[in-house]
């Protein structure tokens, strides 16, 4: 078998949907298999994607496992010469995969590759290329001269910002929202450290990829990520799995340092991680007592472009939830352009604008394609598909 592909997935059960929609056009041609491993999700996750994707390997956890661990089950059942890490908040180009498993057969040096990840306004994800946190490109990034200096070879290693985004580059760090890993290098440098329950994996991972002789690659294929729908960034409890993520990392490869290197470090980390928690904690008082009240937002406007019968839908539906906005019925051979030809960078002042567009009429490859042309201030992806009847934006559902 050519690809193992691992999904982990908790509560996102719409996002998981156009995962496996998109995941499986991406794949029609490989021999490849599907794991989902689902973290003890509330949202009856498997029982809605089952229904249509009856060949995904499902493992349903009693418990949160975390992503290393629960990534690592998958792993140990699957057969792939490659092993293909995905985050369920994504959605894969029809090339994608094909083209990526191209480059790994003609590198055989190569344990692992990423892409490009672009953002929902289609601009491209920083996160797509990162340099290993040493204690020094740790302190560049969280003193801030990093985002000051970004294509700085040194001061700006953290997101490895003065490499090409358009050529494959070695790179340090592969995101685990989308991971194509040799099974043989995993077999040699061993599986996700489980220490790590989220964030931190990745990172760790692909520096014992490099230590073990591999290279590590980015690479210009693209995917959508919606970045985090599962995660409630401004919890507690984020902030607490999300720095202690750090500080197992920095323990594990830089704990024999100096104690000038490694003092401030850690005092860094928590410091950042108490301010985190400041400001959360801060701003939830200030919203308590009425200290300041939010403008009243206008409802976003949205515009439908797909076939006839998907439009009839997404008028039915946005009357359902009181959507305002406009359809166009077209496809992608005769408007390749999309939403281009509709909205001008003239109209950028606009309120936010979600594209929604028709499975139907586009290939996932096209939309991001368009949308990665030409990004627009406040002009967002959305994608509707006519077999679940669900609009999916990285805001909100209708369905």
């Amino acid at each position: 078998m050519k690809l193992s592909v691992i999904i982990v997935n908790y509560n996102v059960k719409h996002y998981l949907y156009q995962c496996l929609d998109s995941l499986y056009k991406a794949i029609k041609d490989i021999d490849a298999e599907v794991f989902v491993v689902d973290n003890h999700s509330k949202d009856a996750s498997v029982a809605y994607v089952s229904r249509r994707f009856q060949k995904v390997n499902y493992v349903e956890s009693n418990h949160n496992l975390g992503f290393a661990r629960a990534n690592n089950i998958a792993i140990r059942q699957s057969e792939g010469e490659y092993v293909l890490l995905l985050n369920p908040d994504t959605v894969v180009g029809e090339d994608t995969i094909r083209r990526v498993i191209a480059f790994m057969d003609e590198h055989p040096d190569a344990g692992a590759a990423g892409i490009k990840m672009l953002k929902s306004d289609g601009t491209k994800a920083m996160e797509s290329r990162r340099g290993v946190p040493t204690p020094m490109t740790s302190f560049y990034k969280m003193c801030g001269l990093c985002s000051r200096f970004p294509n700085h070879k040194r001061i700006g290693h953290y997101y490895m910002s003065y490499l090409p985004w358009d050529e494959p580059v070695e790179i340090e760090v592969i995101s685990g929202a989308f991971c194509m890993m040799r099974r043989s290098a995993l077999q040699k440098v061993g599986l996700l450290d489980e220490d790590f329950f989220m964030y931190g994996e990745d990172i760790d991972l692909s520096c014992r990829l490099l230590k073990g002789g591999y290279h590590n690659w980015y690479l210009p294929e693209t995917i959508l990520h919606y970045k985090g729908e599962s995660t409630q960034k401004s919890s507690f409890r984020y902030v607490h799995v999300f720095y202690e993520a750090m500080l197992i990392f920095f323990k594990k490869h830089y704990g024999s340092s100096s104690l000038w290197l490694t003092i401030p470090i850690k005092t860094a980390i928590y410091l950042k991680a108490t301010l985190a928690l400041i400001q959360m904690q801060a701003a939830k008082l200030r919203k308590a007592l009425g200290f300041f009240s939010p403008k009243r937002k206008r409802e976003p406007d949205y515009l439908f472009i797909g076939s006839v019968a998907s439009i009839t839908m997404c008028r039915k539906l946005s009357r359902k939830k009181g959507l305002s906005g406009e359809f166009v019925v077209g496809n992608e051979k005769k408007m390749p352009d999309g939403h281009l030809d509709i909205i001008t960078e003239d109209d950028d002042n606009r309120n936010v604008k979600y594209v929604v567009y028709d499975t139907d009429a586009y290939s996932y490859q096209a939309i991001l394609d368009i949308f990665h042309r030409q990004p627009m201030p406040n002009v967002l992806i959305g994608i509707f598909n006519p077999h679940s009847k669900t609009i999916v934006t990285a805001e909100e559902i209708f369905k």
